[in-house]
């Protein structure tokens, strides 16, 4: 199933979303919820959430059995916590 809906992303999705300089990946799938991230410009759009609803969903929904929604997935990557946390712990310095 998580194949199946990467190469969804990369095929369908990821040219309709590099128009517009990003892409998306896929975080996990759970429940039937197919969890997407969306990478490049698109991951600070403010439509983001149009995007998943209007366009990845109707990609995903309508071609893998089991999936009954598509969620944005929102979270922050440990690597860029890390980095964060590294700024403000070496301004605290100052």
């Amino acid at each position: 199933m998580e194949e199946k809906i990467r190469k969804i992303l990369k095929e369908q999705v990821d040219p309709v979303l590099a128009a517009h300089f990003g892409g998306s990946m896929l975080t996990k799938v759970e429940d039937g919820v197919a969890y997407v991230k969306l990478t490049g410009a698109c991951a600070s759009c403010p439509s983001a959430q149009d995007t998943i609803e209007e366009v990845v969903k109707e990609f995903i929904v309508g071609n893998v059995d089991g999936v009954n929604d598509v969620a944005l997935d929102l979270s922050v990557s440990d690597e860029l916590l890390d980095f964060a946390r590294h700024i403000l712990k070496d301004g605290m310095k100052d």
